[in-house]
C-alpha cells in the first residue's frame, strides 16, 4: 500500500469532517455544540447565530465541571507559533479519538461511566491541519489511570508498522504541575514528521490529543501543546 493510500485511510473520516465543517455549524449549535471562531487572547468567542443560539451552549461549556475551559484554547497555539481559525466544542464524548482508534470514542472507551466529557477540533491555517482533544472526568482516579493505560495501548499498537507506512514514533514521557502525560510524534512513510498524539491525566480526568497535518513541523510545539493541556485540564 503507497504512503498516500495509507494517509488517506487513516484520516479520511477526519477530512470529510473537515470539509463539512462550515456546513454542519448550524446543526451543531443545535445540538449544543459550540463552535467558535480563534483569538489571540487565548480564549474565544461563540458565534452569534442569534442571541438565543449563541447563549444556550455558552451557558452549557461554562456549567461546573468538566468543559471546554478544561481543554487546549487558541491562546496555547500561539505560544507554539501555531496560527488556529475556528473551534467546535462538544460535550457528549462521541468525538473520534485519534487516527489508530477507527471509531472508537471516549464515550465507548468508558462505556459511558464517566462523570463528564468534553471535547473540541480546532482548524488551522495550514490546509488539512487538525487538532482534535477528547477528554472525561473519570470521577476517580483509578478509573482515570485505567482510561489512561486503555489509550496509550491504543496508541502504541500504530507504532509498529510496515516499512513506507505512517506510524507513531516511541514515545516522551512529561510531568508538569498538575498532571502528567506521554507523547508520540507522527511520522510519514518517508519519515517526516506529521504531528503526534498525547495522552495525558490529570488526578480523575484523562485525555487525548491528536495533532494530524503538521501544522509545525517542529516536534517541540507538540510537546508544549502537551503540557498546555495538561495545565487545562487540571484547571
Amino acid at each position: 500500500m503507497s504512503e498516500n493510500q495509507t494517509t488517506r485511510q487513516k484520516f479520511s473520516r477526519r477530512g470529510r469532517v473537515t470539509a463539512a465543517v462550515s456546513c454542519v455549524a448550524a446543526a451543531l449549535v443545535a445540538l449544543g455544540v459550540s463552535v467558535q471562531p480563534a483569538t489571540a487572547d487565548g480564549g474565544a468567542h461563540a458565534a452569534h447565530h442569534s442571541a438565543a443560539s449563541a447563549a444556550a451552549p455558552a451557558a452549557a461549556l461554562a456549567a461546573p465541571g468538566l468543559g471546554s475551559q478544561n481543554l487546549i484554547q487558541s491562546g496555547d497555539f500561539f505560544q507554539q507559533g501555531l496560527a488556529p481559525v475556528a473551534a467546535t466544542f462538544g460535550l457528549a464524548g462521541r468525538q473520534a479519538l485519534s487516527a489508530c482508534s477507527g471509531e472508537e470514542t471516549m464515550r465507548v472507551l468508558t462505556k459511558g461511566r464517566a462523570a463528564g466529557y468534553a471535547d473540541v477540533r480546532w482548524t488551522f491555517d495550514t490546509r488539512g491541519s487538525l487538532l482534535n482533544e477528547s477528554a472525561a472526568d473519570g470521577s476517580t482516579v483509578a478509573s482515570a489511570t485505567s482510561s489512561e493505560k486503555q489509550l496509550n495501548a491504543l496508541v502504541s499498537s500504530c507504532r509498529n508498522e510496515p516499512t513506507g507506512h505512517w506510524h507513531y514514533g516511541a514515545p516522551q514521557a512529561l510531568t508538569v504541575t498538575g498532571g502528567e502525560g506521554r507523547w508520540y510524534p507522527a511520522y510519514t512513510g518517508d519519515g517526516v514528521l506529521s504531528g503526534g498524539v498525547a495522552v495525558i491525566r490529570s488526578g480523575h480526568r484523562v485525555a487525548i490529543v491528536e495533532l494530524a497535518g503538521a501544522p509545525s513541523g517542529d516536534p517541540r510545539s507538540l510537546k508544549g501543546l502537551t503540557a498546555a493541556a495538561i495545565h487545562r485540564l487540571a484547571g
